[in-house]
């Protein structure tokens, strides 16, 4: 979109070039830790979810938790479903600011997170699950090594963490950036 389009769009929805962008991180976070302390990433990550469900309308719901692996947080309401966007989308980038969130207030960058709505990514890992299984079997049978479209890294990782324990088949991921995809290969050697 070019700056003329751009100003267009924003100036149907009212703003102008010289209004100041709402914070909602900084509003949702409030006040840093005293002492310049970072907060702890729980605390961030469930200030900001909170901040962004408030901003997106009263009737959802919002669960928060430390999965020990991942920060998770779980968006309901009657409308949550429709939040994921076109092929979750909306939750990746809710998560992309999320990272960078706790890269500020709470000094970590390492922190996996996941954010879902309506059970959106739960029924995704299924079908990813299930579509594994089916793959794996026509691999073992044929023999030959199936290619499967690139795909985001937490689909991947759904389809590794499927398939690590399999006997007749292994997975690996090759290529790079948002070509990276994976191949599921016959199982060769010592079968587990």
């Amino acid at each position: 979109m070019d700056k003329t389009n751009l100003d267009d769009y924003l100036a149907n929805l009212g703003i102008s070039e010289g209004d100041e962008a709402p914070n909602v991180v900084e509003a949702a976070l409030g006040a840093a830790a005293p002492g310049g302390e970072a907060l702890s990433p729980l605390v961030v990550f469930e200030q900001f979810m909170q901040g962004v469900v408030e901003h997106l309308g009263r009737d959802l719901t919002l669960s928060v938790r430390d999965t020990g692996e991942a920060l998770e947080a779980e968006i309901g309401g009657e409308r949550a479903g429709k939040l994921a966007g076109r092929e979750g989308r909306t939750l990746a980038a809710i998560e992309v600011l999320a990272y960078a969130v706790l890269a500020k207030h709470a000094g970590r960058s390492d922190v996996r997170v996941r954010v879902d709505a309506g059970g959106f990514k739960r029924r995704q890992a299924d079908n990813l699950g299930k579509l594994a299984e089916r793959l794996a079997l026509q691999v073992a049978k044929s023999g030959e090594a199936h290619e499967l479209q690139p795909m985001p890294p937490a689909e991947r990782r759904v389809i590794h963490v499927a398939l690590k324990d399999h006997a007749l088949v292994t997975t690996e991921s090759v290529g790079e950036g948002a070509g990276r995809h994976l191949v599921i290969r016959p199982r060769t050697g010592d079968p587990r």
